[in-house]
C-alpha cells in the first residue's frame, strides 16, 4: 500500500501559478524515477479536466489515465508552499501532492486525506507547519485527537436502580481511560442528566477533559427517575466537536423510534457500529464500478456532480467494504469508500426527485463517469 513518508516532502517550495507547480513537482517525480518525461503533460491536461484541489489547501495533481504508461514506479512527491499558489477560483493551496501511480494504489492516499479534509484548523496547520514530521502529522490527522468510543468505555446490563449509579460507572470508565482528570468526575457527579426521551440519558461537561470521548451504561432493568423511564446512560467529555456525528445519529434514532436497539445489543461492538453507521432508506439500486483504476478522483468528481443538482438526499455504501452509507454528495466521502474496479455500490435516495437523481447515476456510471466504456 502506498504510504506518505518524510521523504517525499519538500519544504519551502515556491510557485507563481499552480502549473508552474504541477511542472516542479512533475520534475522532481522523473528525477526520482517514478516517471520519466512527458508524464508533466498529463498532469496540465488532467487539471484543465477538472480541478485537483481537494479542500483544506490541499491539491493532488496527477496524470490522466492515458498517461499511465509513462509511470515507472508507483510514488508521490509532496511540496508544501508556506506562502500559499492560487489554484484557481479564489482556492489557496499549501501543500500540493503530486502522484504517479500504475494503478489503483493512490486510493489509499486519497482515502488517508478525506480523514483531514474537513477538520478545522488543518488549512492554517499546513500553512504554518515548519518540518517534514509537522506536514505528515497534519496529513496523519494527528494535528487533534480523535473520539475515544470505545469497548472499555462501554457497559451493557449493568444492575443499578438508580441514576447515579449509571454516572459514576460511566465516570469512573472515563477517568480510568485516562482522558478525564479529577475536576471531571466531581463535576459529572454534581450536573443534573437530561432525559432525551425513549429512556435515553446524557449527562455532560468540558471541565477536566484532556481528549473528547463519550461512555455508555446501559441498565440491566430500566428503571423511573423523576417519573421517566431510564434504560441508558451517554456521558460526555468534551474538548472539541468529534462527537456530534454521533450525537446526530443517536437523535435519528430518536426520531425514528429505534433506540431499543441501543438497549438489546449483546456486545460493545455491536453498540458502537448503530451508532456510527446509522441505516437510511428510500429508493435503492445498486451498479458496478467498471472503471479500471476504480473511484478516483476524476470519477469520483463525475458522480457527485451527477448527484448534486437533484434535491433528494443521496446516500451510497461500498459493498465490498465496509458497507458504512455516507454522503453521496461529498466527494471526499466517496473517495473513502475505497472503490476499485467491480466493487459494487448501493445508492439509496429519498425525496420527490429520487427516482431522477437515481436515474442520472445510472446514466453517469454507464457512460464511464468521464473516462469512456
Amino acid at each position: 500500500m502506498l504510504e506518505l513518508s518524510p521523504r517525499d516532502i519538500s519544504l519551502e517550495k515556491n510557485a507563481n501559478n499552480k502549473e508552474e507547480a504541477i511542472l516542479n513537482i512533475a520534475k522532481d517525480l522523473v528525477e526520482q524515477g517514478f516517471v520519466v518525461e512527458g508524464y508533466e503533460n498529463g498532469m496540465l491536461a488532467r487539471e484543465k479536466q477538472n480541478s485537483t484541489f481537494l479542500g483544506n489547501g490541499i491539491a493532488i495533481p496527477h496524470g490522466t489515465t492515458d498517461t499511465r504508461n509513462l509511470v515507472k514506479q508507483t510514488g508521490v512527491q509532496i511540496h508544501h508552499f508556506p506562502q500559499g499558489v492560487d489554484w484557481g477560483d479564489g482556492q489557496r493551496v499549501y501543500l500540493a501532492i503530486g502522484i504517479a501511480a500504475k494503478s489503483d494504489e493512490h486510493l489509499s492516499i486519497l482515502k488517508q486525506l478525506t480523514r483531514v479534509l474537513s477538520d478545522d484548523g488543518v488549512e492554517e496547520a499546513l500553512k504554518n507547519a515548519k518540518t517534514k514530521e509537522a506536514v505528515l502529522a497534519v496529513l496523519n490527522g494527528k494535528a487533534k485527537q480523535d473520539l475515544r468510543f470505545d469497548e472499555a468505555l462501554i457497559s451493557l446490563e449493568f444492575p443499578a436502580s438508580d441514576l447515579l449509579s449509571l454516572t459514576a460507572l460511566s465516570v469512573g470508565k472515563l477517568f480510568q481511560a485516562g482522558v478525564v482528570s479529577s475536576l471531571f468526575v466531581s463535576e459529572l457527579l454534581e450536573s443534573p442528566a437530561l432525559c432525551l426521551g425513549q429512556g435515553v440519558w446524557v449527562v455532560s461537561s468540558d471541565k477536566g477533559v484532556k481528549q473528547t470521548a463519550l461512555s455508555f451504561v446501559g441498565a440491566a432493568t430500566p428503571f423511573v427517575h423523576e417519573g421517566k423511564d431510564v434504560k441508558g446512560l451517554f456521558v460526555l467529555a468534551a474538548c472539541g466537536f468529534e462527537y456530534a456525528e454521533i450525537l446526530k445519529n443517536l437523535a435519528v434514532l430518536l426520531f425514528n423510534r429505534k433506540t431499543e436497539g441501543l438497549f438489546s445489543h449483546q456486545n460493545a461492538l455491536d453498540l458502537i457500529k448503530s451508532l456510527t453507521a446509522v441505516s437510511h432508506s428510500g429508493l435503492t439500486r445498486i451498479f458496478k464500478i467498471q472503471n479500471e483504476h476504480g473511484l478516483h478522483a476524476r470519477p469520483g468528481a463525475m458522480l457527485v456532480n451527477a448527484i448534486k443538482p437533484f434535491e433528494a438526499k443521496v446516500w451510497v455504501s461500498n459493498l465490498n467494504g465496509d458497507g458504512k452509507q455516507v454522503n453521496a454528495k461529498s466527494l471526499m466521502k466517496v473517495i473513502a469508500l475505497g472503490v476499485k474496479k467491480g466493487h459494487e455500490l448501493e445508492f439509496i435516495a429519498e425525496g420527490a426527485d429520487a427516482k431522477e437523481a437515481l436515474d442520472s447515476i445510472d446514466n453517469a456510471i454507464n457512460n464511464g463517469l468521464g473516462e469512456g466504456h
